[in-house]
């Protein structure tokens, strides 16, 4: 038996269900003030389950006054562990809030952001980082009542990165290393966070009175590895914040491969804390990000954008840790 793959409507529900097609756009909208009886409303949802009707997105926008998608622009560049994690994390949590989440990977080859957005007709566009002032008014021309370069509340992506790269480094100037190195990723499009994570860094080098970080850039082979840790060693430095974990495990090859022991010639403390960090040789200090609370914090500024009013601040901001482990 072939089954028909014509699309229910909201006219079929209606005629299965035995009432207007205003009552079923009523009963699947949840429109408030109206006087429905319950043993109607049951039959108008069992109708739609039965028929697996599913409304328009267009059907949607015209209910709510707005559609329910979000578009989150992610940097041309290797998504890793602590990125995918975030997105699921903020994917999950705006589905609470009847907002599904959709990507776009920014890039030279891509469409531009304000076309994707006036093409899935997004609500809300969210950044990784902030969004100069002629994307934004594009993206606000595409359609978009909310475009947001994803902030906390209270610390900006920028101020959030940059503290992770103070707790790297505090961390190995703590431990008395007076020359750090940082691990920078060759990938043009993780610079911006990247840069701000050395900013951090270099900043706890100043505060401390101690040398401005050797930087050397690092790929994910051991021959990178090897080449960053000869050059770090030249120049006397003891101890490396990488930009990422997966960065440091480069970092640690490269000491593997030339013989160098970690930590007792070379410290070496990652970033997001991903789930082989643990089980590296040794096992890698990092800075962990919670990213479960960041995707919350950032699904209610998002929710509270699109409802006109700000986030409320929260006293768990879900901030950067350090996990000591055995690579310092």
């Amino acid at each position: 038996m072939t089954r028909s793959s014509r699309r229910s409507t909201s006219e079929d529900v209606a005629r299965a269900a035995g009432v207007s097609r205003t009552t079923v756009s009523f009963v699947l909208n949840n429109r408030p003030g109206q006087s429905i009886p319950e043993e109607t409303r049951q039959r108008v949802l069992e109708a739609a389950r039965r028929l697996d009707y599913r409304p328009h997105a267009s059907a949607r926008t015209l209910a709510a006054g707005r559609s329910d998608l979000v578009l989150l622009s992610i940097p041309d560049s290797r998504l890793g562990p602590g990125i995918s994690r975030f997105v699921e994390e903020l994917a999950e949590a705006l589905a609470e809030h009847g907002l599904t989440l959709i990507t776009h990977l920014a890039g030279a080859r891509g469409r531009p952001l304000p076309d994707v957005c006036a093409t899935v007709n997004a609500s809300a566009v969210v950044g990784l980082s902030s969004f100069d002032a002629e994307t934004a008014e594009a993206l606000h021309r595409a359609g978009a009542e909310v475009v947001l370069p994803l902030p906390d509340p209270q610390v900006g992506v920028g101020d959030a990165m940059a503290l992770a790269g103070r707790l790297q480094a505090e961390h190995l100037i703590g431990l008395g290393h007076r020359r750090v190195g940082y691990a920078m990723p060759v990938h043009p499009g993780l610079r911006t966070m990247a840069d701000a994570r050395l900013a951090g860094v270099t900043g706890a080098c100043v505060a401390a009175g101690v040398d401005l970080p050797v930087v050397e850039e690092i790929g994910l082979e051991v021959a990178d590895g090897s080449r960053a840790v000869t050059r770090w060693r030249s120049s006397g430095v003891t101890g490396v914040c990488a930009y990422n974990d997966e960065t440091a495990l480069a970092v640690l090859a490269g000491a593997r491969d030339l013989g160098i022991a970690v930590p007792a010639d070379l410290a070496v403390i990652g970033v997001d804390d991903i789930p082989t960090a643990k089980l590296a040789a040794p096992p890698l200090s990092t800075i962990r990000f919670d990213v479960h609370e960041a995707g919350r914090r950032r699904a209610e500024a998002i929710v509270a954008a699109l409802s006109g009013r700000e986030a409320e601040p929260s006293p768990d901001a879900g901030g950067p840790l350090l996990v000591r482990r055995s690579s310092t």
